[in-house]
């Protein structure tokens, strides 16, 4: 089991950048990946980026080179770089840590945190 809290959300201008946090606690040693998702109103809940507990990255198409996600295992929290902002970035941004288990995985979800990418 584990409890995952996002921060670091807000309102930014075109070009600007923001930094979010995930901090996670619980069975933490259980976490094989964790990563970062968002949602716009109206669409589906779609991949910003993910890290493995080895460290493999993969990031969406549309954030590669401006978005950058970094973990800090000691404190069992993972980030995102977020640089060079569009509007269309706007959406609500959710953590995400998955764990391993003997037959399937198990995924838990933080609360989210606003990104507005607006002049």
């Amino acid at each position: 089991q584990v409890h995952v809290v996002e921060s670091g959300g807000g309102l930014v201008q075109p070009g600007g950048s923001l930094k979010l946090s995930c901090a996670a606690s619980g069975s933490t040693s259980s976490i094989k990946a964790m990563g970062w998702y968002r949602q716009a109103p109206g669409k589906e809940r779609g991949l910003v980026a993910h890290i493995t507990s080895s460290g493999t990255t993969n990031y969406a198409d549309s954030v590669k080179g401006r978005f950058t996600i970094t973990r800090d295992s000691a404190k069992n929290t993972v980030y995102l770089q977020m640089n060079s902002l569009k509007p269309e970035d706007t959406a609500v941004y959710y953590c995400n840590a998955e764990l391993s288990g003997a037959y399937w995985d198990y995924d838990y979800w933080g609360q989210g945190t606003q990104v507005t990418v607006s002049s």
